[in-house]
């Protein structure tokens, strides 16, 4: 299966995971389980929520993790503060790389906003360097895009 049909497939069934629950953790909850199982050579995936001035670790599938990021700090909280999707083929080369996971080498961090107001982000790690291309991008965008509006 390509991406493109990959993503599309995943789409449909986190629209079918959440499009009749309005539990903002129950559904995050279940779009990372369903992106973990789905996507491969990951390590991490999960989401961040804005608490005041802070990312604060949500629903998650892997490692234990970092439980508040700064706003502006790391791959999450320079994505929240630029409101942009950043997708990191080095985190050892992105200055002020917050190390959660030492396994972990490519991030791509996609801001989650709900009701016009940005919320959180979408964060998965892999253990290669540049897991996440332009496809994962687009298709990841397009659950964000489809996630927010069943919230």
């Amino acid at each position: 299966m390509n991406k493109e049909s990959l993503y599309q497939s995943l789409n449909n069934q986190v629209v079918a995971l959440i499009e009749d629950e309005t539990n903002l953790i129950a559904n995050l909850a279940n779009v990372s389980a369903l992106l973990n199982i789905a996507l491969e050579d990951i390590n991490w995936v999960g989401f961040y929520l804005l608490e005041n001035d802070t990312l604060v670790l949500g629903p998650f599938q892997g490692n234990p993790a970092c439980v508040r990021i700064p706003i502006g700090k790391g791959v999450c909280g320079t994505s929240f503060e630029k409101k942009q999707t950043l997708r990191i083929e080095n985190v050892h080369d992105f200055e002020g790389h917050i190390a959660c996971d030492a396994a972990s080498n490519s991030e791509i961090v996609i801001p989650l906003i709900k009701d016009g107001k940005y919320i959180g982000v979408l964060d998965i790690d892999s253990p290669s360097l540049n897991r996440f291309d332009q496809d994962d991008q687009t298709g990841l965008e397009l659950i964000m895009a489809s996630l927010k509006e069943h919230l």
